[in-house]
């Protein structure tokens, strides 16, 4: 009994001992980190408190201790804590830096294999029907990954320049398979060809032009790619004349790839616009701050 008795009491001496040190250590990160004033302030308190009481001895020693505490190891510990939470900041900033950087690359793996799947369904098909056209398309998707997949791949994102390079790429293998029915036209100034653009995009507005706007329409139409800075932003602009859109509709998987891309890059300040022309067809405007390469 005895035995037991001593043990609980080692045992409450040890956790009291514990919560001591937890208790000192924090009061003493406090004094590292408390300004002068609000200290001054604190010993008064003490001061009056203990006076009140008709014992002002523990107020003196608290003050005394307080302030040898503060001179000699305050700021030792104090940058030791700014040195902590910097690097718990600079920790934090990584793995978010991480995720975003996984978010992008998720959902631009969500956009390359639909274009490489169709046109490797459509040269199985046309193997069939007419191997010349097979060998052409073939061919066109050779080029298109020797010059597009780096730029896929870039963790620096790229240039407008580079993605019109891309998208002329992607266009040649369409233009292969619809022939007459599909007309291009690019309106992209050159001074705009380095300033920063995300990957693929442009060739997702148009693809996304030719699927819903043009391939419904039996005669088929244009795809005019424009380029503009206005405002300090960049303006980049896909149109058709085919079929429309549905003003109703919800974005496809493309539009909000890219709205979801655009939030992660830029927030608030990015955004996809959908219009309907009067004389027909869609328009998707992609604005973005207009930033030069050396300046980005």
């Amino acid at each position: 009994m005895k035995a037991s008795q001593i043990n609980r009491g080692i045992d409450f001496l040890r956790d009291a001992g514990r919560e001591a040190s937890v208790i000192g250590w924090r009061f003493f990160d406090w004094l590292a980190v408390v300004e002068w004033r609000r200290l001054a302030l604190t010993w008064l308190i003490v001061l009056v408190g203990f006076g009140m009481l008709d014992t002002p001895q523990p107020a003196v020693w608290f003050i005394f201790l307080s302030f040898g505490i503060k001179v000699l190891a305050g700021g030792k510990r104090k940058a030791e804590l700014q040195a902590k939470e910097a690097t718990l900041q600079a920790n934090v900033a990584t793995l978010e830096r991480r995720l975003m950087e996984a978010k992008m690359a998720a959902l631009q793996a969500q956009v390359e294999p639909h274009f490489l799947f169709n046109t490797l369904a459509l040269i199985g098909q046309l193997i069939e029907t007419n191997p010349p056209e097979a060998a052409r398309v073939h061919a066109h998707l050779i080029d298109y990954l020797r010059s597009t997949l780096p730029q896929m791949r870039a963790r620096d994102g790229g240039t407008l320049g580079k993605q019109v390079e891309l998208s002329k790429a992607y266009l040649a293998i369409m233009q292969a398979r619809m022939k007459e029915r599909l007309k291009v036209r690019f309106e992209v100034p050159l001074f705009l060809h380095s300033a920063p653009f995300p990957p693929m995009m442009l060739q997702t507005l148009i693809e996304n032009s030719i699927k819903h706007g043009l391939e419904p329409k039996i005669e088929g139409g244009t795809v005019s790619v424009r380029a503009f800075v206005a405002d300090a932003a960049l303006h980049v602009e896909v149109c058709d004349d085919g079929v429309g859109i549905d003003p109703h509709a919800d974005d496809g998987v493309g539009l909000a790839n890219i709205r979801e891309r655009l939030q992660l890059l830029y927030g608030a300040e990015a955004e996809l616009l959908i219009a309907m022309p009067p004389g027909g067809g869609a328009c998707a405007t992609i604005c973005l701050p207009y930033k030069m390469m050396e300046e980005a």
